[in-house]
């Protein structure tokens, strides 16, 4: 049996992740970075980006072709430019980003243990870029525990 412990600790750190567009971009470092910041040995990191055009994504880390295979996916269940689209302001991949994010989502929690994010072997989390142009996303780490 198991019983409730309070959380003694919370952090909140925040960190800018530059896109190149399109695509991935690994983060597991600095959420580590912010783990290892807080203090909590044990608890959770809830991360979360405050952006309705980007998501975050736990998924493996060894081989990019996977990451590859998710792009390609996405891009078939919702290309650029469809024209059920009314929402176009900001051009072709505009809502199809939106969406995206939505399907995706744009927060994880992960267990900490050992003041470590606590990750399978091949797992990192990545920011996943949904619009075409680079830009800058600003992602929030909050560390609860003890």
């Amino acid at each position: 049996m198991s019983r409730s412990v309070p959380a003694e600790h919370a952090g909140q750190h925040g960190f800018t992740v530059h896109t190149r567009g399109r695509g991935f971009t690994e983060i597991t470092s600095q959420v580590a970075d912010v783990v290892a910041a807080s203090g909590v040995q044990l608890g959770i990191a809830h991360v979360f980006t405050a952006h309705t055009s980007c998501s975050l994504l736990l998924s493996e880390n060894a081989d990019p072709t996977v990451r590859e295979d998710l792009e390609r996916w996405l891009a078939r269940a919702v290309p650029d430019g469809d024209a059920i689209f009314q929402h176009d302001a900001e051009g072709p991949d505009d809502m199809p980003a939106h969406v995206r994010a939505v399907l995706t989502g744009v927060s994880l929690v992960v267990p900490v243990h050992g003041g470590k994010p606590q990750l399978g072997t091949w797992q990192g989390l990545f920011l996943w870029e949904h619009r075409r142009d680079p830009h800058q996303r600003r992602v929030t780490v909050t560390v609860l525990g003890h």
